[in-house]
């Protein structure tokens, strides 16, 4: 069964640096972290202690909210250090990685005979659940609850976003077993979107595809579910990232949890962009630098894409659910009378003082410059230009910040995550902060009622 989706309301940024279609193996990391705060309300509890050695797939720690989640290490070796910040809050993990990988035996699971409960226990067992993520409040899925269905985008249309198509190819056995496996834990469909007819997710059996098509955000995953199956009170949906199901694919079909992601290293400050295969948690400085990214250059590294990721320091680490690596120029200068002139290097959705618009097809070098200030929020209609989903985004951006628990579920809070209104924040005159708005929204949503 195919569906189309087509999304008129976005905004396409098309900027220097995209990645050339070609795979190297990435240096090999000596060292690996894996940070509790890429898991986002997760309070963890410490099982590999300094000094325990691991094998890929062991436990490292899990939460204490919900103890069947563990969350695995992604290699073999020894846990050399556990870093901690206030009240003694596990900040990282940090594991010193052996020459040669060794595997923990989680055995190859019969997907045939398996039921709903023992793909849920294996999963938690083997440390794969935190790929299970849910909304409402776009936190780890609650294995306890049931899903009215899962959605998985398989198209990615954020700036310089690696190309699902060309990272999943050859790995259609793994996807199939994976969702099939989801398939199970849900009395709904397991919904994914697809960009072309090509894609190794296109053929896959026992799922809804939804052919997309259209400016950023069509891509995200919280557009699919918004246009198929809104989020209503009460209910839970399962989002799961394309990439992660060859991780938990791979665990189903051979017993071993395989961490190795295809990474592209992306941006205008990177000599030649292209994709690198690695492994979760290692450090970036074994793909940005010898890459052709310069040591001494003033540039922001960012684990993701421009719009949402992370940024993280050179000697920083590959989040637990990134697939991009983005360095772009840092914005930390001054430009005379930016203001006041006539602007031909930078996006707009405006025309008032910018030609981006004579041009739809120009690439940006854009910098991380905000170009402004903040201020207070300014009713100009420019959000709902960009914003495809069936919600208010001004009207819910206002309900978070003054906490009315009652208006931001009657707006749609549910469904939301914050990466959806990261389009909203790049065009916002006020320069408001939007995504860290949503988050803190939802945290409050999930303290009061969830």
């Amino acid at each position: 069964m195919s569906n189309d989706i087509r999304i008129k309301k976005g905004l396409d940024i098309k900027l220097i640096g995209e990645a050339d279609k070609t795979v190297e193996q990435a240096i090999i990391s000596n060292y690996y972290t894996i940070r509790p705060e890429d898991f986002h309300g997760v309070i963890p509890k410490l099982v590999a202690k300094e000094g325990t050695s691991v094998k890929a797939g062991d436990t490292l720690f899990f939460d204490k909210s919900q103890e069947s989640v563990m969350f695995a290490s992604p290699v073999s070796g020894k846990v050399i250090e556990v870093q901690r910040g206030p009240k003694r809050r596990i900040d990282a993990i940090k594991i010193e990685a052996d020459k040669s990988q060794v595997y923990a035996d989680l055995a190859a699971f019969d997907l045939n005979s398996a039921t709903a409960e023992s793909v849920k226990a294996h999963l938690l067992a083997s440390g794969c659940w935190p790929f299970v993520k849910q909304r409402p409040y776009d936190v780890i899925a609650n294995p306890s609850k049931s899903p009215k269905a899962i959605f998985i985008s398989g198209y990615a249309s954020a700036p310089l976003a690696a190309d699902l198509d060309f990272t999943l190819k050859g790995k259609e056995a793994e996807l199939q077993a994976a969702v099939t496996a989801l398939g199970k834990l849900t009395e709904g469909a397991v919904h994914i979107s697809v960009g072309t007819s090509s894609s190794p997710l296109a053929g896959l059996t026992g799922v809804t595809t939804h052919k997309v098509s259209g400016p950023h955000p069509s891509g995200n995953v919280g557009t699919l579910i918004n246009k198929v199956n809104p989020v209503n009170k009460g209910e839970v949906v399962w989002t799961v990232n394309a990439q992660d199901l060859v991780i938990i694919g791979e665990l189903l079909l051979t017993g071993k949890f395989n961490a190795e992601r295809i990474v592209a290293l992306v941006g205008s400050s990177v000599e030649k962009p292209r994709y690198f295969k690695t492994i979760i948690g290692s450090e970036i400085s074994t793909l940005i630098y010898d890459k052709g990214v310069s040591k001494g250059g003033n540039d922001r590294v960012i684990s993701g894409n421009v719009l949402s990721g992370k940024q993280i320091k050179p000697d920083g680490n590959l989040d637990y659910y990134s697939n991009v690596v983005s360095v772009i120029p840092e914005g930390d200068d001054y430009e005379l009378f930016g203001w006041n002139k006539p602007v031909f290097n930078k996006i707009s959705t405006s025309r008032a003082m910018t030609f981006s618009w004579l041009s739809k097809s120009k690439k940006y070098d854009l910098n991380t410059n905000t170009n402004g200030e903040h201020r207070a929020f300014v009713t100009t209609g420019v959000y709902e230009e960009v914003f495809p989903l069936d919600i208010y985004p001004m009207q819910i951006l206002k309900a978070c910040m003054y906490k009315d628990l009652d208006e931001m579920e009657a707006l749609g809070m549910y469904e939301v995550a914050p990466e959806d209104f990261a389009l909203t924040e790049f065009v916002c005159v006020s320069k408001q902060p939007h995504q860290k708005i949503i988050r803190e929204g939802l945290d409050l949503m999930l303290k009061e009622i969830g």
